[in-house]
């Protein structure tokens, strides 16, 4: 590992299943249609980093709330195959207290869930996790600068999902004096089995669509058709099979939950619907046809007075314009102007 700033560094011994180095990338200028997902202006993708054999994967979010960190904690480690001995974290507000280090009580919870320990980097030490480090630096210039624009968040992440396998697990290495590829390590970590996901809840604001659906996921979820066009909440616990859709939270008023579904698989592209909410849309929609003749597309509407008046007007010469009689074009002045241009400098 290279000196940072001027500062002597080390090359640090990791044993097999002893730590998995965690860190964020901010990767700036998503594709628009993304927006309508929750991801304003940048998206963000938590690496995990298995720190002896250097397999990496990644998990994109919207936002780096602690319950998209959760979530995306265990995604990842479920994509490495298992749980090391620790976890290393740089200084997040999520995991610890900035200032001091201390691991906050809230993701305490979540390591023991786990049953990891946490190891917080010394402040501006980057290098310490050099190996998460290094991932991030493949990821946003390797994979991200040449996403294409019309993936949505489920097809880049399983375009994600598909690079480290193929090209981030061939990437080779000499770990103890052998040189392989980073998948031919992978046995000599020896990691713990997954448990349930820790029981986080995630919310995101969505907005309704004129069907009365609700997108999430990569996928849509029918609520009352006289709700469309508001803006509702989706909540989901993580471990659970089914989401909430409420009412969007308002001072002095708890939501209200406004539909329940089963959960289909991220990006499926699915569209679930409550029977009750089919009815409630068809009723909805043949009320509001009516029996007044509709404008026919191929009707002639010829001009009207007015409209010929108006016509008239614009094509009358007015007294301060100039007529065609009155125009002379002098092609003297055009050779004069050229004169001495067509010469070779």
């Amino acid at each position: 590992m290279r000196a940072g700033q001027g500062r002597p560094a080390a090359v640090i011994e990791h044993p097999p299943g002893e730590e998995t180095q965690w860190d964020w990338v901010e990767l700036p200028d998503p594709p628009a249609g993304w927006a309508a997902t929750g991801y304003q202006g940048k998206a963000f993708l938590l690496v995990g980093a298995l720190a002896h054999s250097g397999r990496w994967r990644g998990v994109l979010c919207s936002s780096m709330e602690q319950p998209q960190l959760i979530d995306a904690l265990h995604r990842v480690a479920a994509a490495l195959g298992g749980l090391t001995r620790s976890w290393r974290f740089d200084r997040m507000a999520t995991v610890c207290h900035p200032a001091s280090g201390r691991v906050s009580a809230s993701f305490a919870a979540v390591a023991k869930h786990y049953g990891v320990q946490v190891a917080i980097c010394p402040p501006r030490r980057g290098n310490r996790k050099g190996v998460v480090e290094k991932a991030n630096h493949t990821a946003a210039q390797r994979w991200w600068r040449t996403l294409a624009d019309e993936v949505t968040p489920e097809q880049a992440q399983a375009s994600l999902d598909e690079f480290c396998a193929t090209r981030g697990d061939a990437r080779l290495r000499t770990l103890g004096g052998r040189r392989g590829a980073v998948s031919s390590f992978l046995a000599d970590e020896r990691l713990a089995p997954l448990p349930a996901p820790f029981p986080a809840v995630l919310t995101a604001e969505r907005k309704i669509s004129a069907q009365a659906l609700v997108a999430y996921r990569g996928n849509l979820y029918s609520v009352p058709p006289e709700l469309a066009g508001t803006t509702v909440t989706v909540a989901h616990r993580l471990g659970a099979d089914s989401i909430d859709i409420a009412t969007a939270a308002a001072p002095g008023r708890p939501p209200t939950v406004l539909a329940r579904h089963r959960l289909a698989t991220d990006g499926a592209g699915v569209m679930i619907r409550d029977s009750g909410h089919v009815v409630a849309l068809q009723t909805a929609v043949l009320a509001a046809f009516s029996t007044a003749a509709p404008h026919r597309r191929k009707q002639r509407i010829p001009p009207g007075p007015a409209a010929r008046a108006a016509a008239d007007a614009l094509r009358r010469p007015s007294s301060s314009s100039a007529t065609s009689s009155d125009v002379v074009v002098d092609l003297a002045a055009y050779d004069r102007a050229a004169r001495g241009r067509n010469t070779l400098r």
